[in-house]
């Protein structure tokens, strides 16, 4: 007897499912490359998208990341922010 297949809902989520994400920028408007838990971060929608960078922005500046810009899918939506008034 083999493990039944995995019902749908504890699929991964698609990009098309989560459409929103950052990309995250250092001053000169370099891309920065992040690891762990702030790598590769998509979003269902722009609010989910905006409450997580609020709430890991410091952690961002802390790796090197300046600022960051919002794209849905291939779109950017704004951006680049910057993460500190300085």
């Amino acid at each position: 007897m083999g493990i039944p297949d995995v019902p749908s809902v504890f699929k991964q989520p698609t990009a098309a499912d989560r459409p929103w994400w950052w990309q995250l920028v250092d001053a000169s408007g370099a891309e920065v490359p992040v690891d762990g838990d702030l790598a590769g971060q998509r979003f269902a929608n722009q609010s989910d998208a905006e409450s997580w960078v609020g709430e890991v922005w410091q952690d961002l500046l802390d790796v090197g990341v300046a600022a960051v810009v919002l794209y849905e899918h291939d779109r950017q939506v704004y951006g680049p922010m910057k993460l500190s008034a300085s």
